[in-house]
């Protein structure tokens, strides 16, 4: 029983003390609430792809009022993950899916991510099997192929991964390594060399001469600035120069 409904008179076995065999995540909902209408699908697919690791329990707010004033809930949606009898995560508001994934693999890890972070080859294709949308498994696979010199299976997984840097720059590179640039090549060299700051230099030159490789060392440097963080020194000044060629 992956998805229940709870009410005020079962809420502490069905929520509190269930919660100390596997975690509950409750959503606070009512029917006229349309961002409930939808994330309920989302959360309950969430549940439902980790049957027997985690109970989703639904609890409709107009008809459970004290449940609501006693964990403070103030808007709906609301969301609240308990463990032990504790909240131990929450969120308010409707989600993209992406998100509550993300929210249930902090408590039970889906089989898909498990095989993530189990990080061989194997696991990863059975990872991509189970979720070709999984744009993160997808791309350390890729990341595998390519240093194993399959550079067509590598490119097959990344060349369309919306809202991964790092896998649109893998893309981005193997494309440009067919084109056999000598300073494209060479800035490749001493990236792969360790010499980042130079190896992003030669990067941003190359962008800089124009030509029809501009977007594709962008989405490279792109790559990298995000492997380094917002933060690093570095990233910063090749924003700056970044821009600066671009407008």
């Amino acid at each position: 029983m992956t998805v229940i409904d709870v009410n005020e008179e079962d809420f502490q076995t069905e929520v509190i003390e269930r919660s100390a065999e596997v975690p509950v995540v409750v959503d606070f909902w009512a029917e006229w609430c349309a961002p409930c209408r939808q994330l309920g699908p989302a959360l309950e697919k969430a549940a439902k792809e980790r049957e027997g690791k985690v109970v989703l329990a639904k609890i409709d707010t107009d008809a459970n009022p004290d449940i609501s004033q006693q964990f403070d809930v103030q808007g709906i949606p609301a969301v609240k993950a308990f463990i032990e009898g504790e909240v131990v995560a929450e969120f308010v508001g409707a989600q993209a899916p992406a998100q509550v994934e993300e929210f249930f693999d902090a408590l039970v890890p889906s089989e898909s991510q498990q095989l993530l972070e189990a990080g061989d080859e194997e696991s990863l294709r059975k990872a991509v099997e189970l979720d070709p949308k999984n744009v993160d498994a997808a791309f350390a696979l890729a990341q595998l192929l390519y240093r194993d010199g399959d550079t067509e299976g590598a490119l097959e997984l990344v060349r369309n991964a919306p809202g991964n840097f790092r896998a649109d720059g893998l893309a981005a590179r193997i494309e440009l390594e067919a084109t056999d640039d000598p300073a494209i090549r060479a800035a490749f060299e001493t990236l792969d060399e360790g010499e980042l700051e130079d190896g992003l230099g030669e990067l941003l030159a190359a962008m800089e001469a124009g030509g029809s490789h501009a977007d594709r060392i962008r989405r490279v440097i792109v790559a990298i600035l995000d492997e380094l963080g917002v933060e690093h020194p570095l990233a910063r000044d090749t924003r700056r120069r970044m821009a600066a060629a671009l407008y």
